[in-house]
């Protein structure tokens, strides 16, 4: 059962990474899913690294950190997605 709530954790960050994130994401919804799993991950590491993964009571800290991680995977990987399917950020005229 644990896949399905890194599922829908990674969904729930994806999309406030995304509300957080200036402009328009234009990555579909399971790569936002992806990126917040990847993102959900790596902020527990870090918050394992500190030894703020497990507290007693509700994990901010924790809590915190993946959202960050979310945050800065999907800040990264939407210009990675953009390049691969050969869209170009066009400058203004």
């Amino acid at each position: 059962m644990n896949w399905l709530w890194a599922i829908i954790v990674g969904l729930i960050l994806g999309v406030i990474a995304r509300a957080i994130l200036p402009g328009k994401q234009a990555i579909p919804l399971w790569l936002t899913t992806v990126f917040g799993v990847i993102g959900a991950i790596a902020g527990n590491a870090v918050a394992s690294g500190i030894g703020v993964d497990d507290t007693k009571g509700i994990d901010w800290i924790r809590h915190i950190l993946q959202l960050a991680g979310a945050v800065a995977v999907v800040a990264l990987g939407t210009p990675l997605y953009d390049g691969m399917r050969g869209h170009k950020k066009r400058s203004p005229r």
